[in-house]
């Protein structure tokens, strides 16, 4: 992979991993404001509101702790992928300007 590529990679993994913080530690906020909008859309009495409630607050705790750890594991590969390309670079410069000193 190319420098770019896995610069592409980190800066999609530390925004995944600031997404799945966000819905892990807001999963009530996003999951009361769901429940909200579907009590209105169907009109219910409410009797399964605590149900659905329950539902999507696990919903978005469970797709944040998703988005979160692959953040997290995108992140780290991609910064050792860069890590080991660059000291790869670097010791075919030295080996190169060794072949020039040589000559």
């Amino acid at each position: 992979m190319s420098k770019d590529t896995l610069t592409t990679v980190i800066t999609l993994g530390i925004l995944s991993t600031i997404a799945g913080f966000i819905m892990l530690f807001f999963n009530v906020y996003f999951g009361n404001a769901s429940a909200e909008s579907w009590l209105i859309n169907n009109g219910s009495d409410g009797l399964n509101y605590n149900v659905i409630l329950k539902g999507y607050m696990n919903t978005y705790l469970v797709g944040g702790s998703i988005l979160f750890v692959m953040g997290v594991l995108a992140t780290f590969f991609g910064y050792h992928q860069l890590e080991l390309k660059k000291a790869s670079d670097l010791q075919l410069d030295e080996s190169i300007q060794d072949r020039e000193e040589e000559k």
